[in-house]
Parts: structure tokens; C-alpha cells; sequence
């Protein structure tokens, strides 16, 4: 039997979250050190789900607020050897090949600031990730004002010159 369930994962204003997975308990402190070496200044948390021995949530990070938060939103996942990062005064574009380069990391499933909801199944045995839903469905196609738009944002946020 086969349980669906649709589990929202908080996203404050002000925060991006990685969603990822990943296959072994030494990979907290790896997404740590990825993070913190890709943007030494950053404020953030990683919380892993454990999906065996213990099944504890285990967390490490350099602000207390984002390891709470961290920790709470991974025990309302609790899907086995999934991984969850806060971040505060970064993108995820800045941490994101670190983590993917980490030995462990499986696959991320998202990277974002949007509303996030994680589409779970559920068994007699446990719970696995089957999807996310990362923000709203599209409206339209962009139009040359669109453009421009996007351009000029990328260039005031120093992504492109």
C-alpha cells in the first residue's frame, strides 16, 4: 500500500533552501564544508535525514534560527538519506556545484525561494521524495519588455557584466 502525501517545506522571505539527496551520515559535515568554503560569509544549516541505525535528523550550521528551522522542516519530511539546506545572504547558485561535487550527494531535487511543496509516497517501510513543486505554474511566454527586464536584473545583481 501506497500512501501520497504532499509535505510543504517553509521558505521564509529572505531565505533559499537546496533540496537534495544524499547516501551517508558524514554527509552533513561535507555540505557544510562545501557551503561554508563556497561563501565563507554566509548564514545557513543542513539537516539530513537519517535512513538507518539511529534515524535521526542530524544537523550542523553557523546560525541557530536556520538549524531550527532546518531540523523542523527535515522531521516533517523524514524521507531516508534526504538533505535539507537553508541559506541566508547567498543563492544557492553560489553553493550549488560544491554540494552537487560533494562524494555522497545523490541528486538535488530543488534550489530555490519560492514556495516549495515535496510530493512524498509513503510504505509500510518509510517515506521517499517523488517530485517537488517549486513555485507557480507559468503564465505566459516573455515578451521583449520581459527580456530586458531579466537582463537588467542579472547585471544590478552582478551575475552578468
Amino acid at each position: 500500500m501506497i500512501k501520497l502525501k504532499v509535505v510543504k517545506i517553509d521558505v521564509p522571505e529572505g531565505l533559499n533552501v537546496i533540496l537534495g539527496a544524499t547516501h551517508f551520515i558524514k554527509s552533513v559535515e561535507d555540505v557544510y564544508e562545501a557551503v561554508v568554503n563556497s561563501v565563507p560569509s554566509v548564514k545557513f544549516a543542513v539537516a539530513f535525514c537519517e535512513a538507518s541505525g539511529k534515524r535521526l535528523i542530524r544537523s550542523e550550521g553557523n546560525d541557530e534560527e536556520l538549524i531550527s528551522l532546518a531540523q523542523k522542516n527535515a522531521m516533517n519530511l523524514s524521507c531516508g538519506h534526504t538533505f535539507i539546506v537553508y541559506l541566508k545572504d547567498a543563492y544557492p547558485i553560489n553553493v550549488l556545484e560544491k554540494i552537487k561535487n560533494v562524494y555522497e550527494v545523490c541528486c538535488i531535487f530543488a534550489a530555490t525561494a519560492n514556495p516549495l511543496q515535496v510530493i512524498v509516497a509513503e510504505t509500510e517501510q518509510g517515506r521517499g521524495v517523488l517530485g517537488v513543486i517549486d513555485g507557480f505554474t507559468s503564465l505566459g511566454v516573455e515578451l521583449e519588455k520581459d527580456r530586458a527586464e531579466r537582463k537588467d536584473f542579472l547585471r544590478k545583481m552582478g551575475y552578468k557584466l
